[in-house]
């Protein structure tokens, strides 16, 4: 071996005893303690929980240090931990013990309620619970073993057996729910800013929903209280639904009897109704002034039980001439010829009598359909008729009578003069 090499081999192992001494001392943190740049802090737990001296010290899952030293104490373990320097961690953090891989390597976590401080300085110290444990291993298996223990092994039996009747021959239909799901899922990753807003609109639909949640509830009690009734009627609702049929033929079959004379009766009807809709103000009239009329009929009975109606002729207004032939134009009594028809009709206004179709309500004048000689017409908001007037000027009104027992046998004269005594 030349000479040459020697000195590349001595150069090479003084080199990599110097680069395993650095790690091995950056490892367990002696460059920190000795150049006081790292924060040193202590904290207590129950137990390890599978921490060991090196294991990570996070904060909220990120790297801040490491675990330096382990001791033993009365009420659990001490660690003394060593934190990167510049680490602002609030000193009301809580700790909890977390598994980094599936095969228990152990780390701290520090989970503070908020990252304001104080902060940890040299020689803070932290104390956990058993809340900051993980859970034992030892007494989860014990745990399920009691909860597997506890299950009826009969039930259990009869449970395994209804899932395979449930599930038998049933593969197809699985594979096609998967294979839907999956395509589903595609399609709406596909879609993905319609399916956010089908989402946010679903949102707004629940919130509208409870916002009506009262109302919602009132009609579920109403619908209820519906299908309730429907329920204990269902031996009526059979009955109706069992006999419409054979009613219906019943109706059919009238009709069919009746089918030569309903198209007569509903054309006189439709020519009755055009006379009605003709005169429907002076029907109307007659019906509001007709019950006042005869309200207090029974009330004018006197003490034998029979009614007594006196009708006198009133002469103070004299015969309606307007309308009719002049005095002079007069036939003599004696003439039985023939004479040309005259239209001979009362043209006074009130007080006369008014009779005929030119004196029912409605609109006057020369082109109303019949021509009428005044309007008079009932208003059923102020009781009043319109168009007519006392001899004291003041107008005409229908009121209810109300009780006329108090005028004893003379309570049938407000037959007469009830209805169109004005105020």
């Amino acid at each position: 071996m030349s000479r040459a090499v020697r000195i590349r081999l001595a150069a090479f192992v003084v080199l990599s005893a110097v680069g395993i001494m650095y790690v091995t001392a950056n490892y367990l943190g002696f460059f920190a303690k000795l150049s006081g740049s790292n924060i040193e802090v202590t904290a207590t737990l129950p137990g390890s929980g599978g921490l060991y001296e090196g294991s990570e010290v996070t904060y909220r899952g990120v790297k801040i240090g490491k675990v330096a030293k382990m001791n033993a104490i009365d009420d659990g373990v001490k660690l003394e931990l060593s934190l990167q320097k510049g680490t602002q961690l609030p000193t009301d953090s809580t700790m909890f013990v977390h598994n980094l891989s599936a095969v228990g390597e152990q780390y701290l976590d520090f989970e503070p309620p908020d990252d304001k401080g104080p902060y940890a300085v040299d020689g803070t110290a932290f104390h956990g619970d058993k809340d900051s444990l993980p859970v034992d291993e030892g007494a989860l298996l014990v745990s399920l073993n009691r909860m597997v223990g506890s299950v009826n092994k009969n039930d259990l039996k009869v449970v395994v057996h209804e899932l395979g009747l449930m599930f038998n021959d049933t593969g197809h239909d699985l594979q096609t729910l998967i294979d839907s799901g999956s395509q589903f899922l595609d399609v709406a990753s596909a879609h993905t800013d319609q399916t956010i807003a089908l989402l946010n609109n679903g949102l707004t639909v629940l919130r509208t929903q409870q916002g009506q949640k009262e109302n919602i509830r009132s009609f579920a009690n109403d619908l209820n209280t519906l299908t309730t009734a429907l329920r204990d009627s269902d031996g009526n609702l059979r009955t109706v639904l069992e006999r419409t049929g054979p009613a219906a033929n019943e109706v059919r079959g009238l009709l069919q009897d009746l089918e030569p004379t309903i198209p007569i009766l509903l054309s006189d009807l439709t020519t009755t109704g055009q006379v009605i809709q003709t005169h429907l103000a002076g029907i109307e009239q007659l019906l509001v002034a007709y019950p006042p009329m005869i309200y207090n009929g029974p009330l004018g009975l006197t003490k034998d039980g029979w009614g007594k109606v006196n009708i006198q002729m009133d002469y103070s207004v004299p015969p309606c001439t307007e309308g009719y032939l002049p005095k002079d134009q007069w036939r003599s009594t004696q003439d039985l010829t023939d004479a040309p028809y005259y239209h001979a009709k009362c043209e006074s206004p009130p007080p006369y009598e008014m009779r005929g179709a030119n004196g029912i309500p409605g609109d006057a004048g020369p082109n109303a359909s019949p021509p009428r000689v005044f309007s008079r017409s009932y208003d059923p908001l102020t009781g009043r008729v319109r168009g007519l007037v006392d001899t004291h000027g003041n107008p005409v009104e229908l009121r209810q009578p109300g009780d006329m027992s108090v005028l004893g046998e003379d309570a049938w004269k407000w037959l007469l003069v009830g209805p169109v005594t004005g105020r």
